[in-house]
């Protein structure tokens, strides 16, 4: 290779390359397939280091915490722990009105998930609580299966009998099915985990996720509504959810609590505005401003001071008990009513768990392993479900804060699930005269990153409309049919829309790049030629059952005919030229050169030898027939125009059983048009594919792919220029596919050189 710097250019001389030749002569290695019961002795071969590299995997911690640098982390670990358990703390309070629970539940919920996975779970910066996406799903599941008309009880008042609702069994009853339906989806989770199959959380793509979490924050801001503005409503989950929601909060808007709105929208405002600040100078400012905290501290105190509860009717927390509840195993009558809407809720906290995590493990270098984080995340909904706790996943906002201050393991998990503990056994009762309307609002101030996530809809639309759809498709029946069967819905579309892009593949005609071996689409450039003779195809997509029609249609379109009505109309022309020339009404040319192949073979009265027909016992004539020109006959028979195909397989990554059969029917359908057939561009795995497929035959072999399409067309050119070209395509002497005139064998391909300029 000699290289000239100032044109830049480079000549490459090598050999004209199909597959078997290039195998040949660079010693191709086959692989051995190994047994599964080599991979399972493999696995589990039993030593030393084997034994160490298993208790990781199932306990990560081990792998870090014998190495932890207590001087220069612990006292990190320490601050970033105080300043995330006290954002832990408010937000399991206010996560729990969205399971529509007793807040006390929310701060069970912020502290025993986070000792699992601290043994368990392989991020180091995720802290580990309450998500308000799965809180909802939970409460929407609770809120369905404890109407209030299952609690109603009599009621005699001056000897009027009237009925009210036992709020104590209905709350009872709501936390047994919170904590059952969490220990179902720590199930999932787990047996997700054990099954390797993280992988399927791959098919929540980006703007699947972006239009699911935005639904989820606008019903998470509706069902707050009521909360906000201390109305009552009644309980609504499926279709139209929503808006029935609305319906309920806009009919009694007229017993708004003046007191209550005013908390609710004064936290809104100066946790959204504190939270912007903390946002746009957080390289300035050591540490963010922790607003939930000042607000509620603030908010507890002027209720207190004012007693707003007896002065104004507002609706306070009231009572949290101090100390933990006692454990208790699940109902399991639960699991088979949860186990649809579980299996979504376990799939959406893992998801956004895995994101969130991953952003922070790319950020400081290291691995996490998907799976366990499935099992880490399992045992802790199993875990904490068994001790009156919902589920667990990860906020950003929270993973920010225990971030952001400095956190470097999780032992500032640990630190701020001490917090916790200690706001549960000392302080919870000094925050009983918060008004409940201050969590709201520090829930939907949370939601703005959420909807903020709309502005990707005019990116994704410039970007990509098939992902905008996705996303306008997600969010639109989430918010519609409710989040289990939206999300559902969703991901459904999602895979609608992969299986619309394959069946329907972008297909295109290659040129030549003059005096390169550069193909690109000939509608995409000006200096760009057809190769004379010679059509060249490409397909952007795996072929296989879905799309083999579309692309065979394709192909019909790109060459300019069918071959197979080709092939019916020469029949019907020979046939007729058979009775013309037994009548003795046409006379067949003396020099004996045939310019097209008979195509009768099959038919009955007809043998094909070389280029001669035989026309009934005894005669014989030799027939002249040029296909390009008018034929004596009146049968319209379309011209081809082209006498090889090559089919650019680079972006084919598989076939399946019936492409492999199309193919090799269209194969034959060309070659016995005499249009010789080339596939260029299939790598080892490919071949290896179409090998398991049988694509290759005693007709169809190895000798027609080649290693580029450069290949492939200076093949061609040699054949035509020294005339020594066969169909590579045809190995078979058999009647029904005989070979064409001149298809002796050739010598080796090896023997020319390619030379290229660039």
């Amino acid at each position: 290779m000699s290289t000239h710097a100032s044109s830049h250019q480079y000549f490459i001389s090598r050999p004209i390359y199909s597959y078997p030749d290039f195998n040949v002569e660079n010693e191709h290695c086959t692989g051995v397939d190994r047994t599964f019961r080599d991979r399972l002795s493999e696995s589990y071969r039993c030593s030393g280091r084997t034994a160490l590299r298993l208790i990781k995997s199932i306990f990560p911690v081990t792998d870090w915490l014998f190495r932890y640098p207590v001087r220069e982390w612990l006292l990190s670990d320490i601050i970033s722990g105080v300043s995330t358990g006290l954002v832990s703390s408010l937000q399991g309070l206010a996560y729990a009105l969205l399971v529509s629970v007793s807040p006390v539940y929310g701060l069970y919920s912020a502290f025993f998930p986070i000792i699992p996975y601290f043994i368990f779970g392989t991020s180091r910066h995720v802290s580990v609580g309450p998500f308000p996406v799965t809180c909802l799903m939970v409460g929407s599941v609770v809120m369905t299966l404890t109407p209030d008309d299952d609690f109603l009880v009599p009621l005699n008042i001056s000897g009027v009998n009237e009925t009210t609702v036992d709020v104590e069994a209905r709350e009872a009853q709501r936390i047994v099915i919170a904590c059952s339906m969490t220990v179902l989806i720590g199930l999932i989770q787990v047996i997700m985990g054990l099954l390797q199959v993280g992988f399927l959380v791959r098919y929540l793509s980006d703007p699947l996720v972006g239009g699911f979490t935005t639904a989820a924050a606008l019903h998470v801001f509706i069902s707050q509504l009521k909360t906000i503005l201390s109305v009552p409503t009644s309980s609504h989950s499926g279709l139209f959810s929503i808006a029935y929601t609305l319906g309920d909060v806009l009919r009694n808007i007229k017993q708004t609590n003046t007191a209550d709105l005013l908390a609710g929208l004064m936290t809104i405002a100066v946790v959204m505005t504190v939270k912007e600040f903390n946002a746009k100078f957080q390289h300035k400012i050591p540490v963010s401003i922790p607003i939930e905290l000042i607000v509620t501290v603030v908010a507890t105190g002027i209720s207190y001071a004012v007693d707003l509860e007896s002065r104004y009717g507002a609706s306070t927390v009231r009572s949290i008990p101090r100390g933990f509840a006692s454990p208790s195993l699940p109902d399991q009558g639960v699991f088979w009513k949860t186990l649809e809407p579980g299996f979504s809720t376990a799939v959406v906290g893992y998801a956004v768990a895995v994101s969130v995590a991953k952003v922070y493990a790319a950020k400081n270098d290291y691995a996490i392993n998907g799976n366990q984080e499935l099992i880490a995340f399992g045992i802790s909904n199993v875990f904490s479900g068994c001790f009156s706790s919902f589920v667990a996943s990860t906020a950003l906002s929270r993973t920010a804060v225990q971030a952001s201050t400095g956190g470097k393991t999780q032992v500032a998990g640990v630190i701020s699930a001490t917090v916790v503990m200690v706001v549960i056994l000392a302080l919870g009762q000094l925050l009983e005269p918060l008004q409940k309307s201050v969590l709201a609002g520090v829930v939907i101030a949370n939601l703005r990153g959420m909807f903020l996530q709309v502005l990707d809809v005019l990116v994704l639309w410039r970007q990509n409309r098939a992902d905008c759809l996705i996303w306008i498709a997600t969010c639109l029946a989430s918010v519609v049919l409710g989040l289990d069967v939206g999300l559902l819905t969703g991901l459904a579309f999602e895979i609608c829309t992969v299986v619309f892009r394959t069946q329907f593949p972008t297909c295109s005609t290659l040129g030549s790049i003059p005096h390169t071996d550069i193909y690109r689409n000939v509608k995409g450039y000006k200096n760009i030629v057809e190769v004379a003779g010679v059509k060249i195809f490409k397909c952007n997509s795996p072929i296989y059952f879905a799309n083999i029609d579309y692309f065979k249609e394709q192909l019909k379109k790109a060459v300019g005919f069918d071959a197979v009505q080709v092939f019916k109309k020469r029949n019907k022309a020979l046939k007729k030229i058979q009775k013309l020339m037994k009548k003795e009404k046409l006379k067949t040319s003396k020099n004996g050169v045939v310019s097209a192949v008979s195509l009768c073979q099959e038919n009955k009265g007809f043998e094909g030898e070389g280029d001669v027909v035989r026309v009934g016992p005894g005669e014989r004539a030799d027939l002249h027939l040029d296909w390009a020109s008018k034929l004596p006959v009146p049968v319209n028979v379309p011209r081809v125009q082209i006498h090889s195909l090559v089919l650019d397989f680079s972006a084919v990554s598989f076939l399946d059983v019936v492409a492999v059969k199309a193919l090799r029917l269209v194969v034959k359908e060309f070659v016995r048009l005499n249009v010789r057939v080339f596939i260029a561009g299939c790598d080892d795995e490919m071949v290896k594919n179409m090998e398991s497929l049988s694509f290759f035959d005693e007709a169809v072999t190895k000798d027609l792919l080649f290693l580029s399409v450069h290949d492939a067309v200076l093949f061609i050119r040699r054949g035509e220029a020294d005339g020594s070209l066969q169909n590579p395509a045809l190995r078979s002497n058999s009647k029904e596919t005989p070979p064409f005139p001149g298809e002796e064998d050739l010598t080796e391909t090896n023997d020319s050189q390619q030379s290229i300029w660039l």
